[in-house]
């Protein structure tokens, strides 16, 4: 096969259903279901055309050892990870909206601050700062979970208006949130990196809150080097980063932000390769391992082949 798995077609004994999402592929075994992380990429909330190589496992390698480092903090869904590219567990029904958490002035905030809000998701940001700039305390700015297109920024007070979330539930949810961030945030200083934000999402499985998809990955997080921020930050110099962010810089370099009417440039190979090596150097940095990439030579039939163990 080529270098990347950008689908997958398989039919297991007792699969009762299969979902699609922007780089996972879901199958569902009444209550639970097995994830496959592809090598698909998304920015701006459109799939990009190529695959990136190896990027499914560095994502799904790195959310189980994320997942297993914070499950003294809230349960997850996660019970088996099989092969490199697929976990297993249990099938949560997801809430609406995903918990975003903010350390730093950067990305989303930052282009929407630079615009002149000052408000974001119903949180005042201070005046005077500047990009990449710590927040006084982190801030939680939810954004709803579209089942198609944007996600959409939206307030707590919105949330619990529109009855999207309970309150008990919501309360929960902002005190996992902060948690999480916290000790995602010692796990990168370790690593002398910092978690700049990120974003959660729960579930609930027979009534309990369960933290469910993939955590503290480039994928849902971005990373500064914490040993040049200070000086890049007051030289108002870019930051060095690992994160999806130089994907979506590249994109906008190149007229694309995913809104309507714009077309998705072409990723010529040589910066494919460089957004694999980026994956992998985010994987091992934060994990302190070697990355072991699992060849692509039957790839796709050691995948079925585990998950049906498992089923069958």
């Amino acid at each position: 096969m080529s270098q990347g798995i950008i689908s997958t077609d398989f039919q297991f004994k007792g699969q009762t259903g299969k979902y699609t999402g922007k780089v996972r592929e879901v199958y569902e075994f009444g209550d639970k279901l097995a994830m496959i992380a592809t090598d698909r990429i998304s920015a701006f909330d459109v799939v990009l055309p190529k695959p990136i190589p190896y990027k499914g496992q560095v994502l799904n390698q790195l959310a189980a050892k994320f997942l297993e480092a914070t499950s003294d903090i809230v349960p997850n869904w996660v019970e088996k990870t099989p092969h490199p590219n697929v976990t297993f567990g249990k099938r949560c029904e997801p809430f609406k909206v995903e918990m975003v958490i903010r350390g730093y002035l950067t990305g989303h905030a930052w282009r929407e601050y630079r615009d002149g809000k000052r408000m974001l998701c119903g949180v005042p940001m201070p005046e005077g700062m500047r990009e990449n700039e710590q927040f006084p305390e982190p801030i939680i700015t939810p954004t709803t979970k579209a089942d198609e297109g944007h996600d959409e920024d939206i307030s707590r007070e919105e949330i619990l208006k529109q009855g999207i979330v309970s309150e008990v539930d919501y309360l929960q949810l902002e005190d996992y949130t902060r948690k999480l961030f916290k000790r995602g945030t010692e796990i990168a200083a370790e690593r002398g990196l910092i978690l700049v934000d990120t974003k959660y999402e729960f579930g609930k499985y027979n009534g309990e809150i369960y933290l469910i998809d993939e955590v503290h990955t480039p994928d849902s997080s971005r990373y500064f080097y914490a040993d040049p921020y200070e000086e890049l930050l007051i030289n108002d110099q870019p930051q060095k980063q690992l994160s999806k962010e130089f994907v979506r810089q590249w994109l906008i370099s190149e007229g694309f932000q995913g809104k309507e009417g714009q077309q998705i440039p072409e990723i010529p190979d040589e910066r494919v390769a460089l957004i694999s090596e980026r994956y992998i150097e985010l994987y091992e940095n934060i994990s302190g391992e070697k990355f072991v990439k699992d060849e692509y030579s039957d790839k796709l039939a050691r995948i079925k082949e585990e998950i049906a163990q498992i089923v069958e």
